[in-house]
Order: structure tokens, then C-alpha cells, then sequence
């Protein structure tokens, strides 16, 4: 579990195929405080660490996760947002956080807003009653409060703030048009979507 609260960027290294996709990734982090086999949410999936270096740590991404998340993350070169998982008595800064990719959003619009830029995400449809404005998203492994959403015939799309400290602390601050973005919408709203549509039916 995590909170959706940004504490490094790091970046592949190397990406590796073998069985699976085997991604070296730079850390700010102490590796010595990080076990083999730990979760760390890198751009919003759950990885395990399978090995760890003085400043880099190793996880493996399966073929089911890189065809259902933004393959621009998974290359050599690509900054993560990073994130160790949540422990019991930790402060819960943003929202509870599984690390589990609902879709890939797409960026339709980035704009000044004041300080912060507002980005407008469009998502397929089929998630527009899990998302509200003033809930909480996730977008690539940050926890953001959705401003506005609007839904019409192509999707859903909807729009978040990224304040200059975001910007500056995680690669939000980069966002252009067209780019891709792993979603994970808010745990309560899935299973709440989930259980209304069970006792439609």
C-alpha cells in the first residue's frame, strides 16, 4: 500500500529483456534500508525489488504489466516517480494507494493556471463514475485532487492541478499533450462502483 506521496525520481538505467523486463533503477534513496522482495511503487505500479546495488535497485516488470501501463516509463533513460511502501504508523499524506493500474490516460491539454498548470486527462468511459470532482487520483504514482470532469462521446475527460512543489518533485511537471500517464482511480470508488453495479444485477 502507498499514499500517493512522491519521495524521489529515479531513473532506468537499463532495461533488459529476458523472461521478463528487468529494469535497473537510480535512487536517492539508502539502498541499505530497502530489503529484497520490498514494494516500491515506481509511476504508480507495485514492483518488487529482485536486486540492489550502493545506489540503484532492480525490479522485474512481467509482460501483463507493460501491456496494461505507459510503455514510455519502461526504457532506458525514463524517470519514475518513486515511492516505498506505507507503514503502519506512517502520516497518510495523500490518499490509500494499491499501486494497481486501472488505465493509461492520455494528456489532452497542458496550461498556466496562476502557479500551477491544470491538466486536462482524458480516460475510457468505462471508469467515468469512478472519478469526481474534489476525489482523489492517482497519475503516475501522485496522489492529485480532480478539479472538474466532463464526459461526451469520445470518453471522460478530467482535469488536476500540479502546484510548482509537484512540479517540481515528480515528472508532472513535464507533462505535454498527447503523452501517456498510468491511472489508478480511488480504491473506495472501485469497490463502491462495484458494488452498485452487482446489485443492479
Amino acid at each position: 500500500m502507498f499514499t500517493g506521496i512522491v519521495s524521489d525520481v529515479g531513473t532506468v538505467r537499463s532495461a533488459e529483456q529476458r523472461g521478463d523486463l528487468r529494469l535497473t533503477i537510480a535512487t536517492a534513496y539508502d539502498v541499505d534500508t530497502i530489503d529484497l522482495g520490498a514494494s516500491i511503487s515506481c509511476s504508480g505500479v507495485c514492483l518488487t525489488v529482485v536486486d540492489k546495488g550502493e545506489d540503484w535497485f532492480a525490479v522485474d516488470v512481467s509482460g501483463e504489466t507493460t501491456s496494461k501501463t505507459a510503455a514510455d516509463h519502461w526504457h532506458e533513460g525514463a524517470s519514475l516517480n518513486l515511492e516505498r511502501a506505507l507503514r503502519l504508523g506512517d502520516e497518510l499524506g495523500g490518499h490509500i494507494v494499491t499501486g494497481h493500474v486501472d488505465c493509461v490516460a492520455e494528456v489532452v491539454e497542458s496550461s498556466p493556471d496562476g502557479d500551477s498548470t491544470r491538466i486536462a486527462i482524458r480516460i475510457p468511459r468505462e471508469l467515468a463514475s469512478m472519478i469526481a470532482p474534489k476525489g482523489s487520483v492517482t497519475l503516475d504514482g501522485a496522489s492529485l485532487t480532480v478539479n472538474d470532469v466532463h464526459d461526451d462521446d469520445a470518453g471522460t475527460r478530467f482535469t488536476v492541478n500540479i502546484i510548482p512543489h509537484t512540479a517540481q518533485h515528480t515528472t508532472l511537471g513535464q507533462l505535454k499533450a498527447g503523452e501517456q500517464l498510468n491511472v489508478e482511480v480511488d480504491v473506495l470508488a472501485r469497490y463502491l462502483d462495484r458494488m452498485l453495479s452487482a446489485r443492479a444485477h
